[in-house]
């Protein structure tokens, strides 16, 4: 049902906590599930310095949450702000069919929290 990089992501989430000095913090939520999900980035000379993030979400959400933090170190904001769906499926090597809200609400957190202006 899972792969095996999702659940890895589920069981050992990388990033989870709050930052000391977070240079932006954005919590997105999907009403039909229910899902929550609280980003918080560093940032120095254009990339990402730290990611920390929160979830009260399914597994496959929390799943999507972690690898995209992950993901974020070190990149590039400008490159972070272009994330899709398809990325974050690909970085757990897919979700069920029902579980692609997981992705969108990772996508969301990311667009939110690099929203220009903020950063």
């Amino acid at each position: 049902m899972y792969s095996a990089k999702l659940l890895d992501h589920f069981e050992h989430p990388r990033h989870t906590g709050e930052l000391a000095a977070p240079d932006n913090v954005v919590r997105v939520e999907n009403p039909v599930c229910g899902d929550v999900l609280e980003l918080q980035v560093r940032v120095e000379n254009g990339r990402v310095a730290e990611v920390g993030f929160r979830a009260r979400s399914c597994v496959p959400a929390m799943a999507c949450a972690s690898a995209v933090a992950e993901w974020l170190v070190g990149r590039p904001v400008e490159e972070a702000r272009q994330i899709r769906h398809d990325d974050v499926i690909a970085l757990v090597d897919g979700v069920p069919p029902a579980s692609g809200h997981a992705a969108d609400l990772a996508v969301d957190a990311v667009r939110a929290v690099f929203h220009l202006g903020h950063i």
